[in-house]
This record gives structure tokens, C-alpha cells and sequence, in this order.
């Protein structure tokens, strides 16, 4: 297997912490090589970040696309205001958890992508077109960038101006912007220990504010649970492991709803 099979294998197979669930997919390294061999010079002889996404999608994998397209936008993130910190790199190594066996092709790509003269914005477009069928999984994308970027300190205005850009290719509102700038416990969480919580609030687990009437309440319930109900991504052929995702967010969904409720007396 050449090069740039084994970094994209690699990339694929790798294990995502928290919510983000399980990206599987090492096979596309082999079919990789199979694709980059069929030109004079091969697409693998030396190609550019953005050509190993492009291949990844022209192959159909939303998987390695998902794969490829985070490793490169933490990337980029760590790089955007400045020299990229031990900091920015453990977050994401915790937030995307990798086996042994795929740290050094997942670095190569980590290394490539941050030293790239490539746009961002074209990974972040190219993956919220491909998972607009699961907008909460971009939302848990979005929401471990900004975990990255916050892990050297706060937060710059370069990497404010990176993450709208994400959010932006993401097609996200700005309910879901909010969701993710404050939600700073996902991907298992570092520090010293857990910290004990009440639970989310259900309102920003709905996306609507307080002061809804109980009907906007009750059409934010069925709306959100029409976009990530688990029978129905299936059905439109969402990787299994997001299946498994909209499953737990259901749960958050309903939990909120019902807690909504019972304060309401509904």
C-alpha cells in the first residue's frame, strides 16, 4: 500500500470520542492506492489535501470524507493564530481518540494539512453538504473545534473568524452556533475530574428560549426529533455509527422535552 493509502486508511479507521461515535473504514486505503495507480503520475505521487478529500468523495465514502475533513479542519484551527500548541494537539487527540496503530498516518495528514496553502472552507462546505441529513453530528463537529481552540487559552479573534466559516460550510443556525460555543463537556472531558451537573438546560437542548409559548415548545420537540429519529437516517443512508448517535441525541431530545412538561405541568 503506497503513502498516502496507508495515511487515508489510517485516517479512516480512526475512533472518535463522545457523541461523535465510531468512523470506520480502513478499506479505502487499499481502493485508494487502486485509484491513485491508474494515471501517469498518480493522484498519490504527490497530491494536495484538498486532492485526498476529493478522491475520498469521488469514492462515495462519507465515512473517510468525515474523517479526512475534521482531521484537516483541527488542523487548520491549531495553525490559524499561530505556531500550533502541545495544547491544541492532546485536545484533539482526546476529543478524536486514535489506536496506536493509526497515529502516524493520522499525523502525516495533521502535519500536511496545518503546513497546506489549502482553504478550510471547501472541507467545511464539502461535509455539511454530504451530512445535512445529521445536522446534530456537525453541531458535535463544530462543537470539538471549538474545544480545540480553546485548549491553549481563549479564544482569538482568528479562530472566531475560523469557526463562522465552519459554521457557515456546516450550514448551521445560530441556535446551533450557541449550542456548540457553550457546550464545553463532549468527548469524555479533561481537567482533573468530572464536575457535577444538573443536566443540560432543555430550552437549549430544543433551541428555542424560555419564554416560548408551550406550542413553540412542543413544534421545536417534533421538529428536532423529525431531523434526527434513528429509523429515518438509516433509511436515507446514514453511516451506521451516526444511526447510533441520533439514538442518543433522541434521548436528549425526549429528556428535555419531558422535563419541559413535568416544570409546565403539560
Amino acid at each position: 500500500m503506497g503513502l498516502w493509502g496507508k495515511i487515508i486508511g489510517g485516517v479512516a479507521g480512526f475512533m472518535t470520542g463522545g457523541p461523535l461515535g465510531a468512523v470506520m473504514g480502513a478499506a479505502l486505503g487499499h481502493a485508494a492506492d487502486q485509484g491513485g495507480g491508474r494515471g501517469t503520475s498518480g493522484l498519490f505521487g504527490r497530491p494536495s489535501v484538498r486532492e485526498a478529500a476529493d478522491l475520498a468523495a469521488m469514492l462515495g465514502s462519507k465515512e473517510q470524507l468525515f474523517a479526512i475533513s475534521v482531521v484537516v479542519l483541527a488542523a487548520k484551527l491549531a495553525k490559524c493564530d499561530g505556531a500550533v500548541k502541545r495544547e491544541e494537539i492532546d485536545a484533539f487527540k482526546r476529543l478524536f481518540r486514535i489506536p496506536p496503530e493509526s497515529l502516524r498516518e493520522v499525523g502525516q495528514l495533521f502535519d500536511q494539512a496545518r503546513d497546506s496553502a489549502d482553504d478550510y472552507r471547501p472541507f467545511a462546505q464539502r461535509l455539511g453538504e454530504a451530512f445535512q441529513d445529521n445536522k446534530g453530528m456537525l453541531e458535535d463537529v463544530l462543537n470539538a473545534l471549538f474545544q480545540i481552540a480553546r485548549a491553549d487559552g481563549p479564544l482569538t479573534k482568528s479562530e472566531v473568524a475560523f469557526l463562522q466559516g465552519v459554521q457557515v460550510g456546516f450550514r448551521l443556525d445560530s441556535t446551533s452556533w450557541e449550542r456548540a460555543r457553550d457546550n464545553r463537556t463532549q468527548g469524555g472531558g479533561g481537567g482533573s475530574g468530572p464536575t457535577m451537573q444538573t443536566g443540560p438546560d432543555p430550552y437549549a437542548v430544543l433551541g428555542v428560549p424560555k419564554s416560548s409559548t408551550d406550542e413553540a415548545v412542543r413544534l421545536a420537540w417534533r421538529r428536532l426529533m423529525r431531523e434526527n429519529h434513528p429509523d429515518s437516517l438509516a433509511a436515507r443512508g446514514v453511516p451506521p455509527e451516526f444511526v447510533k448517535r441520533a439514538t442518543d441525541k433522541v434521548a436528549e431530545i425526549n429528556a428535555a422535552w419531558d422535563r419541559i412538561k413535568r416544570e409546565r405541568k403539560l
